[in-house]
């Protein structure tokens, strides 16, 4: 498995040391892996030290959350690996004076035994220390009690609040008390989509199927409660919060902080999606989400997929999550936006109309009947042919084409009768249609084609075929302007500069509308065919060079594509 890594043997030291180059308040403790803070003030003048660790591959946790407000080490194991005793003692005696320290512990045995011992070591040499356990994964709570559960990624609030209460000078047990107060109304569940991999490992631990998600994963890779078939965003914020209400005894009226948290290879966008989901619906519960956080707090190195964390919250906790931290992976005050959409300015009076669409006088009836199924076989030619657009773009794009002409499709399907009354009209409600529908660039080349065929023809109450012919050239000439692209750069307009000429053409040589539109479309698909052996020189594609060769260009075939199903609808009538 491919990692940007020196040796599977030197990763967490590595690691360590790349962290504090970046973090000028933090320092690397001797040869132990151990950061901790610089600067503290003599033992006799120190508050309560707040340390915490564990295994590494979790993060920013642990090393992330040392500064001042938050913890004053982090004792950092080999990955997936309980730091040893020596280690976490020597955390202890770097920052801990005669106010004692408090060690914040994962509920997983190896932790416990070798933070316990590292803390019976200092009592004996005269160093007061708290233990407050974490078990706050509510997944197995059917099976097993609360003691006997593990410790995931809510432990980073309790890394908060105890690190906010020691930096304000209350005394260790009153430290140790908010901890643990704050452990007891935790509640965390997670889900993996697929499982991880470990540094100098070939594969994964595990995979799961394409069908499979695994509910209640623990954050080494750990089976959870259920495996079961993927859902929703929104089905699964349902169902972890279900559990964590259940569990905590949540009422409606109550305050909570909410926590979303990506387990190391789940993109921002999807931790996002959960987070609207997960506050709408405790809303909808009635329970008041006060404070809440999205991103990667406590990972599983790159283990698809996320955990959801509730904290019952009361003025004290709120005050002490919201106090000043110097930690670089605390994002800050989880102040939540309550009302988060903005409505638009008043246009007043403008050439647009309430749908954004340019609003064109006139008409006539006959036009409507004529446009409409023609308008429609368009769309339903992109919706069929999405998969090969998908497919093509892939090859050389970013694989978005597809869905891009399925929200044409549907953009030029809601596009409403009565805007199809007049030629010039169709064509300036379609482009604004498609310039709300459509994202990346086939949006803005297909928007200001349209809107410039639309002015082509405004002139013509009843247009002909050469006032078409002269609106298709118009609308090419367009997309050059806007991209700069020519015929020969390997773009939609090798397929679209063809069919015009050959359009043009055949009407000067005195066919028939429809058959100089067939020899458009012929035109159309050649110039499209060609585009598999033209070097890109325009576009996304052209960051790949002769790579991009051997197949077609997308937005060639989609022009060929849409002129094909226009063609029963042309000089047939």
């Amino acid at each position: 498995m491919k990692k940007l890594v020196n040796s599977p043997s030197l990763v967490v030291r590595e690691m360590l040391e790349g962290i504090a180059r970046t973090a000028p308040h933090v320092g690397v403790l001797g040869d132990e892996n151990v950061l901790v803070r610089k600067g503290l003030p003599a033992p006799p003048q120190r508050s309560v030290a707040v340390i915490s660790g564990g295994g590494s591959g979790h993060e920013p946790a642990h090393g992330g959350y040392v500064g001042q407000g938050m913890l004053s080490a982090a004792v950092c194991g080999e990955v997936f690996t309980s730091p040893p005793t020596d280690a976490v003692l020597a955390a202890i005696r770097a920052s801990a004076g005669p106010n004692g320290a408090l060690l914040i512990v994962k509920n997983y045995t190896g932790d416990r035994l070798n933070f316990g011992l590292a803390a019976e070591l200092a009592r004996s040499v005269g160093i007061p220390v708290e233990i407050v356990i974490v078990a706050d994964d509510v997944s197995l709570r059917g099976r097993t009690e609360r003691h006997q559960r593990r410790g995931i990624a809510g432990t980073v609030l309790v890394h908060k609040i105890a690190g906010a209460a020691a930096a304000r000078g209350d005394a260790l047990a009153q430290v140790a008390a908010i901890a643990r107060s704050v452990a007891e109304n935790l509640g965390t569940m997670g889900v993996a989509l697929d499982g991880c991999t470990l540094p100098g490992a070939e594969q994964a631990g595990f995979r799961l199927a394409e069908n499979e998600i695994e509910l209640g994963m623990g954050i080494h890779g750990e089976k959870g409660v259920e495996r079961t078939v993927p859902l929703p965003a929104r089905e699964l914020a349902e169902t972890l919060l279900a559990n964590i209400i259940d569990e905590l005894a949540l009422k409606s009226g109550e305050r909570v902080a909410l926590l979303v948290n990506g387990l190391g290879a789940t993109p921002e966008m999807e931790l996002a999606i959960i987070m609207r989901d997960a506050f709408e619906s405790l809303n909808r519960r009635g329970i008041a989400v006060e404070r809440a956080w999205t991103g990667t707090f406590l990972s599983a190195l790159d283990m698809p997929g996320c955990s959801i964390s509730l904290l019952r919250l009361d003025d004290a906790r709120i005050a002490l999550l919201d106090a000043d931290t110097e930690a670089r992976a605390w994002p800050g005050v989880g102040t939540l936006n309550l009302q988060i959409r903005v409505e638009p300015a008043d246009g007043g009076s403008s050439l647009l109309a309430d749908d954004g669409a340019p609003q064109v006088p006139g008409g006539s009836e006959v036009w409507e009947p004529r446009l409409k199924p023609a308008f429609d076989a368009v769309a339903h030619a992109l919706l069929q042919n999405e998969a090969l657009f998908t497919d093509l773009d892939t090859r050389a794009g970013d694989g978005d084409l597809g869905a891009s002409m399925s929200r044409a499709a549907h953009a030029i399907l809601a596009v409403p009768q009565g805007a199809l009354v007049t030629p010039h009209g169709a064509l300036a409600a379609l482009g604004a249609a498609l310039r709300r529908a459509i994202a990346g660039s086939s949006g803005p080349f297909y928007a200001t084609a349209l809107l410039r065929a639309s002015r082509t023809l405004a002139a013509h109450a009843e247009p002909g075929a050469r006032d078409w012919a002269a609106a298709m050239r118009s609308a090419a000439a367009a997309i050059t302007e806007l991209g700069g692209a020519k015929p020969g750069d390997r773009t939609m307009l090798d397929a679209l500069a063809p069919a015009v000429d050959a359009f043009e053409n055949g009407l000067n040589a005195g066919q028939p509308v429809g058959e100089a539109w067939a020899a458009a479309v012929l035109a159309a698909g050649q110039g499209a065919h060609n585009t598999a052996h033209m070097t890109p020189r325009a576009g996304r594609a052209s960051y790949l060079g002769e790579r991009a060769k051997g197949s077609p260009d997308g937005g060639a075939v989609v022009v060929a594509c849409w002129l094909k199903a226009l063609q029963p609808y042309i000089g047939a009538a």
